[in-house]
């Protein structure tokens, strides 16, 4: 099947099985899902050798036919096979017209904002992943931009903060690291109503396969494609949280030359060798993404339900205060966990030093499990002030729940918790 063929199949609004039933009532999958994942963009009739693995292309310059003729690639910064290669794939993973790949999530970021001149207003979601907080406040702000830190799951709030010079929202939902969860459709009726404003949503937490943020009204699906997007199984050593990138997903024409321009300028491409790795990646997506939904349930319930634990924030529960939404906008949950120790920063600590099967680690999305302290590690660089009103308090714990043996994971999870409360440790 062509890739034309693949994007005849994907309807204006969300390609869902009619007769499919999701799990814990969230939206039915998406329909040929992992059969797009394995087969778009990956026409063996595309290669001279019509090999049935995409190829690595390593060369930086292609030869041209005449001056200034060429057959669709020059160099390799403007234009490479295996990066054309993924960019077909995603996009029509996330029912989008067109995909562009960059060397780290940031780096769409910075690209997406390039498309703003001094003086223009940028409203973030107030609680965002703490390198985008860190970049918005301390490098944008520095070039001109107006940067407000808003919390667009309120929608009042969103509409207040526009102005004449609002030219780009930024959300995340769920956000990182306290998994709120924002009303895609609703901001983006807010948001189209004052002009020419974009909406970007950051869907690394749930990727491609729980939410397609486009068919909802937003301008810009962004990754880090270093999380779940990426994540391949495999025989060797490569495979897993080995690769660093960024991708983003649009239908607009205008908007996709704009950054294709902004792309080859800015030159913050990754190299053949990491899209290859993403692309394979992709082709077990759903296999990966229905792995974590399980043993996130299973482990966000168990935590819920254990004494030495405050709160538990996972979207997948009924306990959490926008699973309503959640179940309305997307087709599952990913693996993403916070929650709240009872205790101190001390407490907080000997738990996260005493985990075995989880290891203390930033980053996210990989099938191995991991954890970390936010208001320590990834959200360092926020003001304290500002994480104290977020909640990202000392005893904030976040989770990366993999796809190992969910009874192994929380056996893990309770001892370590034991081990922070060894006077308390009467939960069996």
């Amino acid at each position: 099947m062509s890739s034309s063929s693949f994007n005849s199949v994907l309807p204006s609004k969300l390609n869902m099985q009619e007769k499919d039933v999701s799990s814990h009532g969230f939206l039915p999958r998406f329909q040929h899902f992992a059969t797009q994942a394995i087969h778009a963009g990956q026409e063996p009739e595309q290669w001279a050798s019509k090999a049935v693995v995409p190829p690595i292309s390593l060369s930086t310059t292609f030869k041209q036919e005449a001056p200034g003729q060429h057959s669709g690639f020059e160099y390799s910064r403007s234009g490479n096979p295996t990066r054309n290669c993924l960019e077909k794939a995603v996009a029509v993973l996330d029912g989008a017209k067109y995909s562009l790949a960059f060397a780290s999530g940031l780096a769409a970021t910075v690209t997406i904002t390039h498309l703003l001149k001094a003086g223009d207003q940028i409203i973030s979601m107030d609680d965002v992943y703490g390198g985008t907080n860190r970049y918005f406040r301390q490098v944008a702000a520095e070039f001109g931009l107006k940067i407000s830190f808003v919390d667009c799951s309120k929608s009042k709030l969103l509409e207040a903060a526009i102005t004449p010079e609002t030219k780009l929202v930024w959300i995340e939902t769920p956000t990182n690291p306290i998994l709120k969860m924002i009303d895609i459709e609703a901001c983006a009726q807010i948001v189209h109503k004052h002009g020419d404003i974009i909406l970007v949503v950051d869907n690394t937490f749930m990727s491609a396969y729980f939410q397609r943020p486009l068919a909802l009204g937003a301008d810009i699906c962004m990754y880090s494609a270093t999380k779940y997007m990426n994540v391949a199984f495999g025989f060797v050593v490569l495979g897993h949280s080995d690769v660093v990138m960024g991708l983003v997903s649009l239908n607009s024409e205008t908007l996709h030359s704009r950054l294709r321009f902004l792309q080859n300028s800015l030159g913050a491409v990754p190299s053949p060798i990491d899209c290859y790795l993403c692309n394979r990646g992709l082709k077990t997506l759903q296999v990966r993404m229905e792995k974590h939904f399980e043993n996130g349930m299973a482990v966000a319930q168990f935590l819920e339900s254990h004494p030495l634990v405050e709160k538990v924030i996972y979207p997948g529960l009924p306990s959490h205060p926008q699973h309503e939404l959640a179940k309305r906008q997307c087709t599952g949950c990913p693996g993403m966990i916070s929650f709240y120790i009872k205790g101190s920063l001390h407490h907080a600590e000997t738990f996260l030093k005493s985990l075995k099967l989880f290891t203390l680690a930033e980053s996210l999305g990989g099938y191995e499990s991991l954890a970390e302290l936010p208001a320590i590690m990834t959200h360092s660089s926020v003001p304290k002030s500002d994480r104290e009103v977020l909640g990202i308090r000392d005893t904030l714990i976040r989770l990366s729940v993999g796809l190992e043996d969910k009874q192994d994971l929380m056996d893990d999870l309770d001892q370590a918790l034991k081990a922070a409360h060894p006077t308390n440790a009467s939960h069996n």
